[in-house]
């Protein structure tokens, strides 16, 4: 099987309100697939969608071959997701929040403890191990953060706003991560605001708004197609139309 995830008009309402309005998508093994759109796009919902969160209105996706709706434990067991809030407790050491995390996903007793050494290692943790996170940075908190979703060792990692809000060192540590895990053979797949951002780590990009995808390629596939130099611009292309006129007269106003 090459991919990761096959959606097909997945639709979600909320009372008269469509959400997420027949977005069909792929994503291949082993890419980087970012996923950017303006807020109220529908790109949350879509995602907690595909995380068994939410149960679609109507519509079907697959997870690894498992189905979202008839074997949703089955597609949890292959998800790490790393929610822009952070999902974590104060209080407790790094080791006790991985510690806790680890026994809800059921991993035996020696193998969790191996595995958190690994990944305070891999995370650059272990030396504040044994100290509460509530005194910890954002930057070192999101970075145990993204431990905590690769404890049980998933095939699909979702990145939902990964470094919104982060210092410049800590969103350069974790884009480097993003990579890194994509070398490693997981399939990513990240949401994001910040273009640049898209732009350096996605294979493929999908551009949300109003519930739809509006496009979806490969990134440089998309530039060529709008005369682009960077995603941002094709992103602007796209999802602008109806602002077009406030957005001029904006500029206009600062002289510009």
């Amino acid at each position: 099987m090459s991919y990761a995830v096959e959606a097909e008009n997945l639709t979600k309402y909320f009372g008269n309100l469509i959400a997420v309005d027949s977005v069909s998508f792929k994503v291949k093994k082993g890419e980087i697939f970012g996923l950017v759109g303006p807020n109220g796009a529908g790109k949350s919902t879509l995602i907690r969608m595909i995380c068994t969160v939410l149960r679609p209105s109507a519509g079907k996706a697959l997870v690894e071959g498992y189905d979202i709706i008839r074997q949703p434990q089955e597609v949890r067991k292959l998800i790490g997701v790393v929610q822009e809030k952070l999902i974590l407790y104060a209080p407790l050491t790094p080791v006790e929040n991985l510690e806790f995390f680890g026994k809800l996903y059921g991993l035996d007793s020696k193998v969790l403890k191996e595995r958190i050494a690994e990944l305070l290692e891999e995370v650059k943790l272990s030396a504040v191990k044994d100290k509460p996170v509530g005194t910890f940075s954002t930057g070192m908190r999101q970075r145990l953060n993204i431990a905590r979703a690769l404890l049980h060792d998933p095939k699909l990692v979702i990145l939902d706003e990964p470094t919104n809000g982060l210092d410049p060192q800590s969103v350069r540590w974790v884009r480097d991560y993003i990579v890194n895990l994509k070398n490693r053979g997981l399939t990513v797949i990240l949401t994001s605001h910040d273009m640049y951002e898209i732009d350096e780590l996605a294979d493929t990009v999908a551009i949300m708004d109003k519930g739809k995808i509006l496009e979806i390629g490969k990134k440089e596939d998309l530039k060529r197609k709008y005369g682009a130099t960077k995603i941002e611009d094709v992103f602007l292309e796209l999802t602008g139309r109806d602002l077009r006129d406030e957005i001029s007269g904006r500029l206009r106003r600062r002289g510009w």
